[in-house]
């Protein structure tokens, strides 16, 4: 007896209907492809490829950033945190809303308005186009990686739960399934078709959220406090799923370094970066990243009613045994309240947001390869920009199968806890050099290539090196093997602050001075806009 049949006889008389749940997620399919096909019969110019041909208002780019942004992470990841470990599993909706605010007050407006595609434009624009080029395209493509990781463990997950699957070769189909759909949306719709199934994804994705958790608080009369005891009435840890500690009590080091990573890790993720490049103006990119914030904010309101409802109406254990484990929780909370029919519809906006958001990390990850280094590195800004939206076609292939073979090893793993380490990378390699190029005038060439290649090799490398990959049950290479050695899961509290302090040291001990005039250049950009349009180079 699976999971779904167990919820089914101890919660409603419902039971899964896979042909159902399929037959929906096909219709969404349908839908959206439809979209990017008719999205892509405009891109005429990697401008439109790129970023959409820079077309879009702000409310549509504050959509199409609560899309990108309220990934399976938000979705599925987040609600089975709180369903199992309560107020800890809260804390990644906290982080998540708060890194808007760095976002918005320290990145946003100047990122627009230096760069033309990519965030390397901002890091290179007074500073040696090379390495600097290299360094931020290499942080790029690691940091989508680590993302689309996330993203391929919940597409997993979801589709084996709609179907009943629970064996690793039936996951792995999934899997390569979710990456070909990837290849083909990316290749088709460019940065303009990604950018309406973005905007589609996040209002369906919200108004699903959003009647899902008026029926959940209906159910408790419409009171907080009587969903928070229905909960703890359910759970095996009592009144404690209320407090702080169930799953960070052991190693609050563990807690600082992940709250580090989640503050600030948006402002340094490439991918939602890019999304500013798609607004013509300055005061559109304001308003986008304003729109973002309330819609995003609304939805993590609503991860906290979905979690203790799924608490309480599901139960952890019945979450933790299912397909997917922890992040089938949203799932299994909508055939709880609605049956087959919800649970076909909730998965299916599920499953739409991970398309959309891999969509958008793919694109990003090809546009910094095809730009930043075939365009700027090997053709050193002459090559011929047809060529570059070629390069970038291919790269999207190569970058889907290393997604799909990445999926395939990480299923099982709560995506949330996969998003931070996304979080933790963008934050150690590519935050310090960001902030540096926009606001210290003696920031060099040296300190940004230091800062960049030291704070994701220290990362990666403390990730390697921690629980996550061996020495637990829950690591990805089991109880097992263990070569871990870093006590904590998210390294931030580490890297983080290396990757400041190397930018520092790499700047004030280089010998070679960069163009003040530059630095001028880009102060008045960044701060007015002026000249945004035209091609980053010197």
């Amino acid at each position: 007896m699976n999971a779904l049949q167990i919820l089914a006889e101890t919660v409603k008389p419902v039971e899964n209907n896979p042909v159902l749940n399929i037959s929906i997620f096909l219709a969404f399919v349908a839908v959206t492809l439809i979209i990017v096909i008719r999205s892509g019969r405009n891109n005429k110019t990697a401008a439109d490829y790129y970023a959409g041909g820079r077309s879009f208002t702000g409310p549509q780019n504050g959509f199409a950033i609560a899309g990108d942004y309220l990934s399976a992470a938000s979705f599925l990841g987040i609600v089975g945190a709180i369903a199992v470990t309560g107020y800890d599993g809260f804390m990644y909706s906290i982080g998540f809303l708060v890194a808007w605010l760095v976002a918005l007050l320290l990145v946003a407006e100047l990122m627009r308005n230096t760069a033309k595609f990519t965030m390397a434009d901002v890091l290179s624009f007074r500073l040696k186009q090379g390495p600097v080029r290299m360094a931020a395209a290499t942080t790029t493509l690691a940091v989508c990686f680590f993302y689309l990781l996330a993203q391929m463990a919940g597409a997993g997950g979801l589709v084996s739960l709609l179907l009943g699957i629970n064996d690793k070769l039936g996951q792995s189909i999934v899997v390569t399934v979710v990456g070909g759909l990837m290849i083909v949306y990316v290749l088709v719709g460019g940065m303009k078709g990604t950018t309406w199934v973005q905007i589609v994804k996040a209002f369906l994705l919200i108004i699903g959220a959003f009647a899902m958790t008026i029926w959940v608080l209906a159910i408790n009369g419409f009171s907080l406090s009587s969903l928070l005891d229905s909960a703890v009435a359910v759970s095996a840890a009592g009144t404690d799923i209320l407090a702080p500690g169930l799953k960070y009590g052991a190693n609050p080091l563990d807690f600082v370094s992940l709250a580090l990573a989640l503050v600030l890790g948006t402002a340094g993720l490439p991918h939602v970066l890019m999304r500013f490049y798609t607004v013509p103006t300055a005061k559109e990119a304001r308003r986008s990243v304003v729109w973002a914030i309330w819609l995003i904010g609304a939805f993590y309101i609503f991860t906290l009613v979905l979690g203790f409802g799924a608490a309480s109406l599901v139960g952890a254990e019945t979450i933790e045994a299912a397909p997917g484990g922890v992040n089938s929780a949203a799932p299994l909370l909508a055939l709880a309240l609605g049956g087959p029919l919800l649970l076909g519809f909730i998965s299916a906006i599920a499953f739409a947001t991970i398309l959309a958001v891999v969509a958008g990390i793919t694109i990003t990850a090809a546009t910094s390869f095809a730009h930043d280094i075939y365009g700027s590195v090997i053709k050193k800004g002459k090559g011929n920009p047809d060529d570059e939206v070629k390069v970038a076609r291919r790269t999207v292939v190569v970058i889907g199968v290393l997604a799909i073979a990445g999926g395939i090893g990480v299923q099982g793993q709560n995506i949330a806890f996969l998003v931070a380490l996304a979080f933790a990378v963008a934050a150690s390699a590519n935050l310090p050099t960001i902030l540096y190029s926009l606001f210290w005038r003696r920031f060099t060439t040296r300190g940004a290539v230091w800062s960049m290649y030291g704070g994701l090799s220290s990362a990666v490398l403390l990730i390697i090196f921690s629980p996550v990959f061996s020495g637990t049950p829950t690591s990805m290479f089991g109880e097992g093997v263990d070569f871990a050695f870093f006590p904590l899961s998210n390294p931030g509290i580490v890297s983080i602050p290396l990757g400041f302090f190397l930018g520092w040291l790499g700047s004030v001990t280089s010998t070679t001075k960069e163009s003040p005039k530059l630095a001028a250049e880009m102060a008045v950009r960044s701060l007015t806009g002026h000249g945004a349009e035209k091609a980053v180079e010197h």
